[in-house]
């Protein structure tokens, strides 16, 4: 079977610092004190496994004051989705050594939302309920951002033309999906200021698979189902590029089934995948021989 290997693909920057931030303070740390994250770190539990292995626990609860109450002492460390400023504030009262792993450019969007708080709009934040980005955002200022999901919550939120009103989004998100709830917005709310926030890694590997779907007969997406990006490269693959997709966790997951009657098959991987996975998936795909359609 012929790979076709999607590139850009796999880590981006802000995964990358955050795994090197979280195995220094294991190794630096670790034999004196414990040291947890406090979530996955980043979504993939391969990593986590690694990351556990080097002296960092991992503490899964969503809710992450929740999780904080778990943790009684040491170095406590905030995933790369960023983590809202009452924890912050919880943890150092709780006399915890606190090391912060945010992704740069969520960081960027917790600054864009305090600079629009300040100067007084309401933010309207287009984000996944249950996602640990949008939960960190939304604790800057709860009683002054609102999150949607899609567009079809757009005609039921209660502004006006009078309200001063603001628009951004998660990271990680599909950015044509986005793009379409933020021109909705726009339509009903002229005088909204926009802001599309989705991450130049994200679009990078969104623009690039569905650019090879024009030449594959489909895409095999590398990547945990906790991962947003992950998934929206499967959803993007499906809607913009028109092609099937299908992820997978590890070579163990390919179903040759999948492949009947192709001949191209696209490989990417989500952002936060280690490039062994992606490396071991590529090859067991290329192993496979050529099964024609059933006539």
């Amino acid at each position: 079977m012929e790979v076709v290997k999607i590139t850009p693909r796999g880590y981006c920057h802000g995964v990358v610092e955050a795994i090197r931030i979280a195995k220094r303070v294991g190794a630096d740390r670790g034999g004196s004190e414990p040291v947890t994250m406090l979530g996955y770190l980043v979504h993939n539990e391969h990593v986590t496994r690694e990351l556990e292995e080097g002296g960092v626990r991992l503490i899964p609860e969503t809710d992450r004051m929740k999780g904080l109450e778990q943790i009684r002492e040491g170095t406590v460390i905030f995933t790369a989705h960023g983590i809202s400023p009452e924890v912050v504030d919880a943890a150092r009262t709780r006399g915890l050594n606190v090391v912060d792993a945010t992704c740069s450019d969520v960081t960027r969007t917790h600054d864009l939302v305090r600079r629009l708080v300040a100067e007084d709009y309401h933010v309207i934040y287009i984000g996944k309920r249950g996602h640990p980005e949008p939960a960190g955002v939304l604790g800057i200022a709860p009683d002054r951002i609102t999150l949607i999901e899609s567009g079809d919550e757009v005609d039921s939120l209660p502004f006006t033309a009078d309200d001063k009103l603001a628009v951004t989004c998660q990271t990680t998100l599909s950015m044509w999906d986005t793009q379409s709830i933020i021109e909705a917005l726009v339509h009903r709310y002229p005088h909204i200021e926009a802001h599309n926030e989705i991450c130049l890694a994200t679009q990078e590997r969104q623009e690039a698979a569905v650019l090879a779907a024009d030449n594959v007969d489909c895409v095999v997406v590398v990547g945990s189902s906790r991962s947003s990006n992950s998934k929206r490269l499967v959803q993007v693959v499906e809607e913009k590029g028109h092609k099937p997709a299908f992820l997978v966790d590890t070579a163990a997951d390919v179903d040759p089934a999948w492949f009947t009657g192709m001949r191209r098959i696209g490989v990417t991987a989500g952002a936060s995948t280690p490039t062994h996975l992606t490396r071991a998936v590529i090859a067991a795909i290329e192993t496979l021989p050529e099964v024609p359609a059933a006539v």
